[in-house]
């Protein structure tokens, strides 16, 4: 299917508008640039309503944003939510939006979490900020959504990375979850699939965007010798776990134009083959990063409420 019309204005203006790749400037300038996308030229009024919005720490002392839902009957699901922006760029307010939808659309608290970002604290510091985030909602979830039968994890892209590892080791914790949400996850950092070539440029996230995210968060240059053992390690590339099996259900979605697309499509169907209810769709003409921008374009808002719905449904009314 071509390209979204809306997706490709949206790119054409930025090309024109000059704004650096990702991987061209430095950390700083990432984060500015990603801000400036997200933030900065947001209106604040076409934001989701919630019925309150706080701020909080959660673990050891990490940030964190805690979104209530409106005209909610307690108990209501909680949410713990990992933003996206390759491990270096990204923050609570350039996820404000998504999180907001989510809190709307699923009716649930969502505790937004603004984990250790590279190259400042490279890998494992993201993992084991998520894994202590999940944990500390699990003991605080009678003060959040009220009902512990009905807490889930989830993220994109970077974040989708963090949801499915920190579901894993949820698993081997005994720790229970009733759904994981992977958002276009980056779950085999760095392997080598068709999707990265096909869209390796032009489309926001680039192959060599990815690369350099890879740099940052793992400490690597070309060639490293610990370039093998990363590979594999499923604390950085999750799909190479030795089992799927008991993980919970799963809500996975990709976009046809990402880099990140055929790894998605092929944990999603990783998931199911190791007996995991999964819920899996891949959105034509859209590219990574689209989800929760459903202002932009009908394909997104329609992508975005079938991924809130499916997440909904899997955190129905308790039994």
């Amino acid at each position: 299917m071509p390209l979204d019309p809306n997706v490709a204005a949206l790119l054409s203006f930025l090309q024109a508008s000059g704004v650096k790749e990702l991987h061209e400037g430095s950390v700083a300038e990432a984060r500015e640039n990603l801000r400036r996308l997200m933030v900065d030229i947001r209106d604040p009024a076409s934001l989701a309503p919630v019925a309150a919005v706080e701020e909080t720490t959660v673990a050891d002392g990490l940030a964190a944003r805690v979104y209530r839902p409106e005209g909610a009957a307690n108990p209501v699901p909680t949410i713990v939510y990992l933003h996206g922006g390759g491990f270096v760029i990204g923050d609570l307010d350039t996820h404000e939006g998504v999180c907001r939808l989510l809190c709307r659309d699923v009716s649930a608290v969502v505790v937004s979490v603004a984990y250790r970002l590279a190259p400042e604290d490279r890998f494992p510091a993201a993992v084991e900020d998520s894994v202590a985030a999940l944990r500390w909602a699990a003991d605080a979830v009678a003060d959040l959504g009220g009902d512990a039968r009905r807490l889930a994890i989830g993220g994109d892209s970077a974040g989708g990375n963090l949801a499915a590892v920190t579901a894993q080791r949820a698993a081997d914790d005994d720790l229970p979850l009733a759904a994981q949400l992977l958002v276009y996850p980056a779950v085999d950092l760095l392997g080598d699939y068709p999707s990265r070539q096909q869209n390796a440029t032009g489309y926001f996230l680039t192959l060599a965007d990815m690369y350099w995210f890879a740099q940052q968060y793992l400490g690597i240059e070309e060639n490293d010798p610990r370039v093998g053992d990363f590979a594999k390690d499923p604390r950085v590339s999750p799909l190479h776990a030795p089992s799927l099996a008991g993980l919970p259900p799963a809500v996975v979605v990709t976009g046809e134009f990402d880099p990140l697309r055929d790894e998605g499509d092929r944990y999603a169907a990783a998931l199911a083959d190791a007996g995991v209810e999964v819920r899996h769709r891949q959105f034509p003409g859209l590219i990574h990063g689209f989800y929760g921008l459903e202002a932009l374009s009908p394909a997104i808002a329609s992508a975005t409420r079938w991924t809130n719905t499916q997440l909904r449904e899997l955190l129905g009314a308790p039994a």
